[in-house]
């Protein structure tokens, strides 16, 4: 194999891809269109995701290895055993025979067992941590193994600050070689669209991007709030977006709340443009998050957002100046932000056109050139 200067390594296997595939990839792309010797390592999918597919085509080795363990028990719980795991050795050949410049981790949160072999090996290594969540944690022997470890990153990347927080609690310690950075979106920057129709008895369409899967994205609370009596009498419709592991799961709880005439699946839509071209805001309930692209990219549409007081949506969503925020992942608080939703509905235009001017104001023009140049330093560190 030639030499590779960077090799980027994704632990995401609960679908073919997702909003956390999006950075690495953008950087692995714009590395290879240059010139540069890169690879990757991911997860089997059949087939795989056409992303996947255009950075084999721009030049960059791609590795598919089969996942034996779910992602958070595995960064969080697993105890690297003499004999390493299949998927393990197979990215530490990868690693071997590319004597990379740079290893780029993509993981959510962290992935001991390749931490260790890069440190053992002394191999430069970034990791970039997508999501966290209050409901695992490390036990005390993990925790102090990711304490004497992640030091010798040369960067550990988080996509929100809260998310670096709750790691920083998670193993004890600081991390000051701890950085934020953004994901890119997929709209334009100046994105323009006009606003669907919403008279004072018209229908409000509220709109969910996101993996179906209950667990992290918290559809089940959503469901259990819009289920309640009074939003019987009310004229709404929500559209499901996207596809996921628990898609049959997700309609028998919608077919037992009642709710089959006013929840929609769509699928996935090409265009996010076209689904805020109908469709008035965004709910996402999530139990834990990164930065969510749904959410950035609904903000830049001039869309309002209803989200849960996970990672850091408080400091882009502002309670009836942004969008509405639930205090708690329950189904209590997440009906009192879509009571303030309902009661300001027709607000909701100027409402989403100061979401897009505050998320404007503090998004990078181009978060993978930025990310780029910080892989390109650290790897000539």
């Amino acid at each position: 194999m030639p030499h590779r200067n960077f090799v980027f390594v994704s632990n995401m296997n609960g679908a073919p891809w997702g909003g956390s595939e999006e950075l690495w990839a953008g950087a692995a792309l714009r590395l290879a269109k240059e010139g540069t010797s890169v690879a990757a390592s991911i997860c089997s999918w059949s087939p795989l995701h056409a992303k996947v597919t255009e950075l084999a085509h721009a030049g960059v080795a791609i590795q598919v290895r089969r996942p034996r363990h779910s992602i958070f028990r595995r960064a969080w719980q697993k105890v690297t055993k003499p004999t390493q795991a299949l998927e393990d050795l197979e990215i530490a050949k990868l690693i071997s025979a590319a004597s990379p410049a740079l290893v780029v981790m993509s993981c959510t949160p962290f992935w001991l067992s390749l931490i260790e072999e890069c440190a053992r090996k002394e191999v430069p290594f970034v990791t970039v941590s997508q999501a966290n969540t209050e409901s695992l944690w490390p036990n005390d022997l993990i925790a102090d193994r990711f304490r004497r470890l992640l030091p010798a990153a040369r960067r550990c990347y988080f996509v929100s600050n809260a998310n670096r927080r709750l790691t920083e609690y998670q193993i004890g310690c600081e991390l000051p070689n701890a950085e934020i950075v953004w994901n890119p979106f997929n709209v334009r920057r100046d994105v323009s669209l006009g606003w669907p129709e919403l008279s004072a008895d018209g229908e409000l369409r509220l709109a969910s991007v996101a993996r179906l899967h209950p667990a992290s994205k918290g559809h089940d609370i959503l469901f259990e709030a819009l289920a309640c009596p009074r939003w019987r009498s009310r004229r709404w419709h929500l559209r499901l977006y996207g596809d996921g592991p628990m898609r049959d799961t997700i309609v028998r709880m919608i077919s037992r709340l009642g709710l089959t005439d006013r929840v929609s699946l769509a699928g996935f839509v090409d265009s996010i443009e076209n689904v805020w071209a109908e469709n008035h805001a965004l709910v996402m309930p999530s139990r834990y998050e990164g930065m969510p692209l749904a959410m950035v990219e609904a903000m830049l549409c001039a869309r309002p957002v209803l989200a849960t007081d996970v990672a850091d949506h408080a400091e882009i969503v502002i309670d009836g100046i942004t969008g509405f925020l639930a205090d708690a992942t329950t189904a209590r608080s997440v009906d009192n932000a879509l009571e303030r939703l309902w009661t300001n509905r027709m607000n909701l235009r100027s409402i989403g056109e100061t979401a897009a001017a505050r998320i404007r104001a503090k998004l990078p023009l181009d978060p993978v050139r930025d990310f780029v140049e910080k892989l390109k330093r650290e790897a000539n560190t």
